[in-house]
């Protein structure tokens, strides 16, 4: 058998980078990317087509218009499932039987009733922003949306609100985090590229907390639509037919619902566990022994695998759950996030064939001739490469390596360089649309349809993403940027 695979091992490894069969023009590159987005707008909102549908269609069409060679499109088509699941899928399943073991015991509405009563609607939204803010540092942006969103729905149950009611300034300042605050990729590979210390700067996201609560809470007055699956995830909340408080065998008795500190302990111990792994990572030398300890132990997956076996212990043992029960809720809790994944995954099919037909690239070379001053230059093509392909890491990179050789021989200080850093990190925050997996988690956790979406969130971090920008550009000129 050997003999057989190892030359189609050999050859996939030798295998060209794929590439576009002809090489089009800027103008045809960049009108195939908006007549696509708009057919797929189209397709999702007018004619309520299944986003994974849509998503995988227009991918499929654009691919094609794009002059990607036809043998090479699964090919392509695949690459950016395998990309984006390699990410989330693992951490958005783990994270749903977490949040479903929490949910079934009642711990969720214990919780969700404990500080309701202790602070009242209005201050849960601000104290949500908060915990956004602090469980966004050490955490990527899917992982904090999958944990904390059975607080969400809990609270949103109790106030009888739309989900996004807690939930948009929470995720608003958590992508604002992820794209500027260190140990996250994006913005660490940028810094590498350019040679900045962003250090003390990136507090400059402080201030977006208090935006991100604030024009949240004025798109918060209209009401929304709520999308069915949401809405029974919601009011199944704290049900008598949910609710498990002891086993149901004979001479079963009910326990009492675990102590809101438990559920806490719960959300936090992987938020601590990402943490002290990151910490050690960036303190020790990648030769030192502990190093590798360090990246394993702060592994988002492994740190949500121990939040699981707690639950499992605290939770379940407890309870006196028999083997089948626990195992039946551990079933009940994938079903639910089955269209959520497929939906991410075609998300980055369509940044992934975005990205190979060179639209990015042609992009970014056309916005390099406009003639701007180094600081917009850079925030204005991660802009717009964060719009055109959605990820927000590629974006800092790519513009972080476009701008380099300018940076390297402009004379800038230490200081502004990081500061132009940050900028470029603000750009990749704004215009989170449908070519973002990260939106498909936001829009179907949240329960938004694709319009409310795009009037929510996309108008939310765009906005979060200029006022960043504006933070960066008072920055400047204190570092003395504009005499640079």
């Amino acid at each position: 058998m050997n003999h057989l695979l190892n030359p189609l091992i050999q050859r996939a490894a030798d295998a060209p980078a794929i590439k576009p069969a002809v090489e089009l023009g800027t103008p045809l590159l960049l009108t195939i990317a908006a007549v696509g987005i708009a057919i797929l707008l189209v397709m999702i909102i007018r004619f309520k087509i299944q986003a994974f549908v849509a998503l995988l269609t227009v991918s499929i069409l654009v691919a094609v218009a794009a002059t990607i060679p036809l043998q090479d499109i699964f090919t392509v088509v695949s690459g950016g499932v395998g990309s984006t699941m390699g990410k989330v899928a693992i951490l958005i399943a783990l994270g749903a039987i977490l949040g479903r073991m929490i949910e079934v015991s009642g711990g969720v509405q214990s919780l969700a009733d404990h500080f309701t009563r202790k602070l009242g609607a209005r201050r849960v939204a601000v104290a949500l922003t908060a915990v956004g803010f602090l469980v966004a540092i050490p955490v990527f942006f899917e992982v904090g949306i999958i944990v904390l969103v059975p607080i969400v729905y809990a609270f949103a149950k109790i106030a009888k609100v739309h989900p996004v009611k807690f939930g948009l300034p929470m995720a608003g300042i958590m992508l604002a985090i992820h794209v500027a605050v260190p140990p996250h990729p994006g913005i660490v590979a940028g810094a590498g590229v350019l040679g900045a210390d962003i250090g003390l700067i990136a507090l400059i996201c402080v201030p977006l907390g208090f935006l991100s609560y604030w024009v949240a809470s004025i798109m918060n007055r209209k009401d929304y639509e709520l999308l069915p699956a949401v809405k029974t995830q919601v009011e199944e909340f704290g049900s008598k037919s949910l609710v498990k408080v002891g086993h149901d065998g004979p001479g079963a008795a009910a326990i009492a619902p675990p102590r809101p500190g438990l559920i806490i302990f719960l959300i936090a111990a992987p938020i601590v566990q990402i943490l002290l792994g990151t910490v050690g990572t960036l303190i020790l030398p990648k030769s030192h022994p502990l190093y590798g300890l360090a990246a394993f132990v702060g592994n988002p997956f492994l740190a949500l695998l121990v939040a699981v076996a707690l639950s499992f212990f605290l939770l379940a043992v407890r309870r006196g759950w028999s083997f089948k029960e626990t195992g039946e809720i551990f079933e009940g809790s994938l079903p639910p996030i089955a269209s959520i994944l497929m939906v991410v995954a075609a998300g980055g099919v369509f940044g992934n064939v975005l990205q190979v037909s060179g639209i990015g690239g042609a992009l970014s070379k056309t916005l390099d001739t406009l003639g701007v001053p180094l600081l917009l230059l850079g925030f204005i093509i991660s802009l717009a490469l964060r719009a055109a392909q959605g990820s927000a890491t590629v974006a800092i990179v790519t513009t972080t390596g476009l701008l380099s050789a300018a940076v390297s021989g402009g004379g800038y200080s230490p200081a502004q360089i990081a500061v132009i850093v940050i900028a470029i990190g603000f750009g990749a925050l704004g215009l989170s649309h449908v070519t973002d997996a990260g939106f498909w988690v936001v829009v179907r956790y949240y329960g938004l349809t694709v319009s409310d979406g795009l009037k929510t969130w996309t108008v939310l971090t765009t906005i979060l993403g200029v006022a960043g920008f504006l933070l960066t550009f008072v920055a400047w000129i204190l570092v003395g940027g504009l005499g640079a």
